[in-house]
């Protein structure tokens, strides 16, 4: 266990790279669910243009705005 301080830096930024390839696995996996999520929705079968303006509608109105608007 007698290492030095250079082994230790080294240990530790192999350890922050594999962390990182981790974060970004489940980043495209969460991105692949919510993707998974919107075509089950069927928001993808209306027409591009109509879509367009829903998404628009939601960005003005940000999605806590939207979110309380739709429970009532």
């Amino acid at each position: 266990m007698a290492r030095t301080l250079e082994q230790e830096r080294a240990a530790l930024e192999t350890e922050e790279k594999r962390l990182g390839e981790r974060r970004r696995r489940l980043e495209e996996r969460e991105r692949e669910q919510a993707i998974g999520e919107v075509e089950k929705s069927g928001l993808l079968r209306i027409d591009a243009k109509r879509l367009g303006g829903l998404l628009a509608r939601i960005r003005a109105l940000g999605i806590d705005e939207v979110e309380k608007r739709l429970a009532v």
